[in-house]
């Protein structure tokens, strides 16, 4: 929202000036305001291409508030140049007319606090790059309006244009392609066995600011993870309680990591209650979305439900069987990962039903994995013994472990885990890390503050377990 003088001045500068012998005394106010507009110190926004593949370019703007108040909205216009035109987006809220686009806030991130930033991005496809750009009306470089080109007459597409393109040569994406299911093993598109690696975020809304194009850069780029899995509470002042904003964001996330080469797993992360049928409705209705959006993509996995507990293996099952058809028939291609009795331990944390039951009565389909989860310092020789016998029998994913106890925190058990990841390692089981975040927990890779200082690269704010399942992410694959 503009600041009670900026409205004054646009209604002045608005207003005709009908009296003549008013011209000199007005004439005197632009310098005054001039003045005053420079003390005051208005919001600025700055653009970087992130990434440019020839025929279009990840773009992202950072608008920072240089002032002494809060802004509580923001308004970003620009235009491009004939043949070139906006993608995806994420972060902001976009019209478009012609080539004339104005990106806003969305309901959280519009408010700027003085000396903070905000970012949103988009995708360009095309050679063009932005021109003429404002932000709230006034220069995004401070200053002047500047007089821009008018917009283009040509009517906006009827449909979206294309999402994300291809991710460039040597990324584990180009490397792989659209993976699938043979026997026990995730296999490239050339039949090959390959393990993925890479991380889980945490509650998107809690922590979305450690999931950012700047820390998924170090991500991909650094920690050469292969995979990110976006994890999406459905309670817990989740998805539930906003499903447009929620569904929005895992779009976005797809994106980042489309334009990063590395796989997509969208965790519809149900915890409480345990059983999936009570999300049944809600799950469909967000699959359905999802995979229509994204099934030209080949790196995106369906995670359909977390950790279901308290239930049985057959009630989980036909929550399965209702929630696949619906992204089959859409993305007929992609692998589905299905949770498993009693938070996803294959049974060994309660009587929910184990590997034999799972086996005798799969769900139906092809190209389908089970879940297993585990927290080292916590699950010991029972459920490694468990894991270990259903890796022979079942086609396993273990899309969430940690180095520390089950909840996430406590002391790190490091050689435990070891054992584990030497064991995946040994039968290509992949696996995604809990978490990739800066929470107070000993199983968040970032020290707290972190996310918030946008400085994710190197390693002088990992934790113990951050330093560690960075070098285990880092090491070469085997693609």
């Amino acid at each position: 929202m503009l600041s009670s003088f900026w409205r004054w001045l646009v209604r002045l500068r608005g207003r005709p000036i009908l009296v003549a012998g008013l011209i000199a005394a007005v004439a005197l106010v632009p310098l005054a305001l001039s003045t005053t507009a420079g003390a005051a110190a208005t919001p600025t926004a700055s653009f970087t291409k992130v990434n440019d593949w020839g025929a279009g370019w990840e773009g992202r703007y950072t608008i920072t508030n240089s002032g002494t108040t809060s802004i509580t909205s923001w308004r970003l216009e620009f235009d491009l140049p004939a043949g070139t035109t906006v993608g995806s987006y994420w972060d902001a809220l976009l019209t478009s007319s012609g080539q004339h686009h104005t990106f806003t806030n969305r309901s959280w991130n519009g408010t700027v606090a003085p000396g903070a930033s905000v970012t949103f991005g988009f995708v360009g496809n095309g050679t063009g790059a932005p021109v003429g750009c404002t932000l709230n009306g006034q220069p995004c470089g401070g200053g002047t309006t500047p007089t821009t080109p008018p917009p283009s007459t040509t009517a906006p597409p009827t449909t979206p244009p294309p999402t994300t393109p291809p991710p460039t040569a040597g990324t584990p994406v180009a490397a792989n392609g659209q993976l699938r299911v043979c026997g026990r093993q995730l296999c490239n598109r050339n039949g090959k066995a390959v393990q993925l690696r890479g991380m889980s975020t945490h509650g998107i809304q809690w922590y979305a600011n450690c999931a950012t194009p700047a820390s998924l850069d170090v991500l991909a780029r650094e920690w050469n993870a292969d995979v990110l899995r976006i994890s999406m509470y459905v309670q817990e002042g989740g998805y539930e309680t906003d499903p447009r904003r929620f569904t929005d964001m895992v779009h976005n996330y797809i994106e980042l990591a489309t334009a990063r080469g590395m796989y997509a797993i969208v965790d519809w992360h149900m915890l409480s209650p345990g059983d999936p049928n009570h999300n049944l409705t809600r799950a469909r209705t967000f699959f359905a979305e999802i995979a229509e959006r994204h099934k030209n993509k080949v790196n995106v996995l369906y995670e359909i439900a977390n950790e279901p507990n308290g239930v049985s293996w057959g009630t989980i099952k036909s929550y399965a069987e209702q929630v696949i058809p619906v992204i089959r028939s859409r993305d007929p291609e992609a692998v589905v990962l299905v949770g498993t009795p009693d938070w996803s331990s294959l049974g060994v944390s309660g009587s929910g039903g184990g590997v034999d039951t799972i086996a005798a009565n799969p769900v139906t389909g092809g190209n389908l994995m089970y879940v297993f989860h585990f927290y080292a310092a916590s699950h010991g020789d029972l459920y490694y013994n468990t894991f270990a016998q259903a890796a022979d029998r079942l086609p396993l994913f273990v899309t969430e472990f940690g180095t520390q106890e089950y909840t996430g925190d406590g002391p790190n058990n490091f050689t435990m885990s070891q054992r584990y990841l030497d064991l995946m390692a040994s039968k290509k089981i992949s696996w995604t890390n809990w978490n990739f975040s800066d929470d107070f927990r000993s199983g968040a890779v970032f020290t707290t503050g972190t996310c918030g200082s946008g400085q994710f690269g190197g390693t002088s704010r990992l934790k113990p377990a951050g330093a560690w399942i960075r070098d285990r992410i880092r090491t070469p694959d085997d693609f």
